[in-house]
């Protein structure tokens, strides 16, 4: 880098001093700390052991002054590291373009990042100069390693991105006061191959990460799905979910998330300094390691259904510094003079390289991984040659390559006892009705063992239903309704497919087949030339349980 002046907006914050201090060793730089206290400034300037960098003090607070510290400093970059920017608007940014200033920020709110080019870019051509936003572990990073995963991809179907930082890493308000802003509130999510709505810290799940180990996730509001899902041509899903070490941290999120949703907590924002008190306490227990996990599945560049999955694991507690490292790689960018004028996202301007090269001086690694899943859980369990013989519409459901959602329409009727109906509310059979709208996403992936897995998710009107299908031997899948698991036949004859249930356990525990329930389910295909389903459920003593049929398209 060459001697040029940058000022450090929110520098002495949690990821604002983090920046200071890995830029700090670069030669030549004249950083420009910035606090709304100059002591507190000049305080953690004095904490730097060693600096090759000038470091100056500077008081600035955006709403009064910053026009006269632009005029008084005239930095070649502008770093807004303050936040939080749920909420915030582009006064700051354009006050630094008019001042002929390069802009960046490490903004990972929806709304600001949505609104971010068009409010700006005319501005920022105009002087002469670049604005970039979002310059973070979102939506920079995330979008770089999903874009190099499915990099020459025939077809994305989902895309599953999780952070989760080390429980002891220092968290700052503006932190908790993000995640309070949408915490119980619909956030964005790229679902069934649109864009839709789920609550804040909902949809939670365990993900793993080698190394690490087993974390507890839930949906957090990023930009990621809404933009990720149209850039990639994402078939099914992108989900955004983050993680909290603590499970004390984690569960009562979750719980102020569903009080807001009923609507029993209007406003969470005045937990917020008990909570930052409270993690005195709930932090102790946690270790300084974190994560982050990126896993896209879909249809690789030689057709065969792929699974690409990017580890990242942080030691030492420099999972903070994570966030900062695609700004210190577009600073370099910028300094070097290889940035056009304009406002757009920052992941347009940098490459995975150049972030994975900020992280040499930290006990981060990173690493990916690629599975072919083929062949797909029919084929395994009925062999090829029987899977060879289904007709198209069959084997293009069932095939490790065949498309992802399907569409349709169905007849539903259940059953009218007591126990039929508390059985049907456990395992969410859909409501009786004619002609009822239903779509089903097959999502398949390899869980880490190498075991390959298939969720099918039905929604019938909105209700949702959801299964995860194993191969189990030959001519015999599972499939798990937690903590259920049914053992499942798989019979072809004349074209027909027939999945009578010849076995069933809870948990590891093998229950009496006489109990079982007794599956009626067949595939096949109509006059008409559609795939067809009919499942009737019915259970000893208790009589019908569900009983649906119809047909199904896909979507793309």
């Amino acid at each position: 880098m060459s001697g040029r002046d940058i000022l450090i907006i929110g520098g002495t914050g949690v990821f604002g001093k983090r920046l200071v201090q890995h830029l700090s060793k670069e030669r030549g730089l004249k950083l420009h700390v910035s606090s709304r206290n100059a002591d507190k400034a000049a305080a953690f300037i004095e904490t730097l052991d060693t600096t090759l960098a000038t470091l100056y003090p500077v008081t600035l607070d955006c709403q009064k002054n910053l026009k006269e510290r632009l005029a008084e400093i005239s930095p070649y970059i502008v770093v807004d590291c303050s936040g939080p920017f749920q909420g915030a608007r582009y006064d700051t940014a354009r006050q630094v373009l008019a001042a002929k200033s390069h802009y960046l920020d490490l903004a990972d709110a929806r709304d600001y990042l949505a609104g971010f080019k068009k409010s700006l870019d005319e501005t920022a051509r105009y002087n002469k100069v670049s604005a970039w936003t979002g310059a973070s572990s979102t939506p920079t990073l995330s979008t770089c390693v999903a874009t190099h995963l499915t990099t020459h991809w025939q077809r994305v179907d989902t895309v599953d991105i999780c952070i989760v930082p080390g429980g002891k890493s220092e968290v700052g308000r503006s932190v908790i006061d993000a995640i309070m802003s949408y915490a119980g509130k619909d956030v964005p999510i790229w679902s069934g191959g649109k864009l839709t709505h789920a609550v804040g810290w909902s949809y939670a799940n365990r993900i793993n990460i080698p190394g690490l180990g087993s974390r507890r996730v839930a949906t957090v509001e990023t930009y990621d799905p809404e933009y990720l899902g149209p850039q990639l041509d994402v078939q099914s899903r992108v989900s955004f979910s983050a993680g909290l070490e603590s499970w004390i941290e984690q569960y009562g999120m979750e719980a102020i998330a569903k009080l807001r949703a009923a609507g029993i907590l209007p406003s969470p924002k005045s937990l917020v300094p008990a909570l930052l008190s409270a993690r005195k306490i709930t932090r102790i227990p946690t270790s300084s390691s974190g994560g982050m996990q990126v896993r896209a599945s879909g249809i690789g560049p030689t057709g065969v259904q792929t699974q690409s999955e990017w580890n990242l694991i942080a030691r030492q507690d420099h999972g903070p510094y994570i966030p900062i490292l695609p700004a210190a790689a577009l600073i370099r960018r910028l300094l070097s003079g290889a940035t056009p004028y304009g406002a757009d996202y920052a992941h347009r301007a940098v490459s995975l390289s150049e972030i994975l090269h900020e992280m040499h001086p930290y006990d981060i690694s990173a690493g990916a991984s690629t599975t072919l899943n083929d062949p797909g859980i029919f084929e395994r369990a009925l062999g090829a040659k029987a899977f060879e013989t289904l007709p198209k519409q069959l084997s293009n459901f069932h095939g490790s390559n065949g498309p992802v959602l399907w569409s349709g329409r169905a007849d539903v009727d259940r059953g009218t006892g007591i126990l039929a109906k508390t059985i049907g509310k456990i395992f969410g059979f859909p409501n009786a009705g004619q002609e009822i709208a239903v779509t089903v996403a097959i999502d398949r992936f390899c869980q880490a063992d190498g075991t390959l897995v298939e969720t099918w998710t039905r929604s019938f009107a909105g209700r949702h239903m959801s299964s995860n299908l194993k191969a189990f031997n030959e001519k015999k899948i599972t499939e798990q309704f937690w903590p259920f698991t049914f053992i499942l036949h798989l019979d072809v004859n004349a074209g027909k497919i027939e999945m009578p249930v010849t076995g069933w356990k809870i948990g590891k525990l093998a229950l009496p087949t006489w109990l079982a329930p007794k599956s009626q389910t067949s595939e096949f295909v109509d006059e008409n030339g559609r795939f067809r389903f009919d499942v009737k459920l019915t259970m000893p003593l208790i009589g019908m349980l569900a009983h649906y049929r119809g047909w199904l398209a896909p979507d793309k």
